[in-house]
């Protein structure tokens, strides 16, 4: 089974533990520091379109693009009534195309690491640069290796709510560096039973090191890499990184 297609209708219950209005003050408050305070913000991987609306909220022309329909679809419902102008788009992060360039791209909630190869991580950084205005900025965060070896590697997450339960097992392979996390669901029917879907997810951890060395061959380069939505330095427990990277070549070309 595929990735958030069931788990898509619960997944805003079990990930009530991210703060996300927090996550969207940073963001906003970078995007500030660099002067964009208004214009078009695409966010990749945008989900249930949660962090969108509240950058939508903040006063940007948000442009979400995810690759899972069922994810759309409870963005699309929870859109209908908000007052809110959001375009979803159903692309695949690796092949995105967009009518135009944006002022910024942002991307949350590791959905980067979804990339599993460092030849399509860097197609993706090269597309991002292609749509970024002249010295537009790219914010997205990454889980690290010291998260998927420590924190998640081998470990099992359960929980159970009144909406459903779910089992996630993670098995970290070192030499890959691949992260599967096997999703068992439980969901309740209206006669009391419950059905149950399983989903497999694959996350990959990049060093630091391999994250800026593609980000500079896809013409991009890095003004900060901070530890989870602060502005602190990384340390060896660092379990997320936050990094900021700007549009070059365009604006060279403008400023000559």
């Amino acid at each position: 089974m595929r990735e958030y297609t069931e788990f898509a209708k619960l997944y805003d219950v079990f990930m009530d533990n991210v703060d996300y209005k927090k996550w969207a003050e940073y963001l906003t408050a970078r995007l500030w520091d660099y002067g964009i305070k208004d214009g078009l913000i695409l966010e990749l991987g945008c989900g249930t379109g949660t962090l969108t609306e509240l950058l939508s909220r903040a006063g940007y022309d948000m442009i979400g693009v995810d690759n899972s329909e069922e994810m759309l679809a409870e963005a699309r419902e929870k859109q209908m009534g908000s007052g809110l102008d959001i375009l979803y788009l159903l692309q695949d992060m690796q092949e995105f195309e967009l009518y135009g360039t944006v002022r910024a791209v942002i991307s949350a909630c590791d959905s980067l690491n979804y990339i599993l190869e460092e030849d399509e991580l860097l197609q993706v950084f090269r597309l991002v640069n292609n749509y970024l205005d002249p010295g537009g900025l790219f914010l997205f965060d990454m889980n690290t290796i010291y998260k998927y070896q420590q924190i998640l590697g081998e470990g099992t997450i359960a929980e159970n709510r009144d909406e459903g339960s779910f089992i996630w097992e993670n098995f970290y392979e070192e030499k890959s560096r691949i992260n599967t996390y096997d999703l068992t669901l439980f969901v309740p029917r209206e006669d009391g039973l419950y059905e149950k879907y399983e989903e497999v997810h694959d996350q990959r951890a990049y060093s630091l090191e391999t994250i800026t060395s593609l980000l500079e061959k896809a013409g991009l380069k890095v003004l900060a890499v901070y530890d989870e939505y602060t502005l602190d330095p990384p340390g060896a427990e660092c379990g997320r990184y936050t990094i900021i990277a700007r549009e070059q070549e365009k604006l060279r070309r403008l400023s000559k």
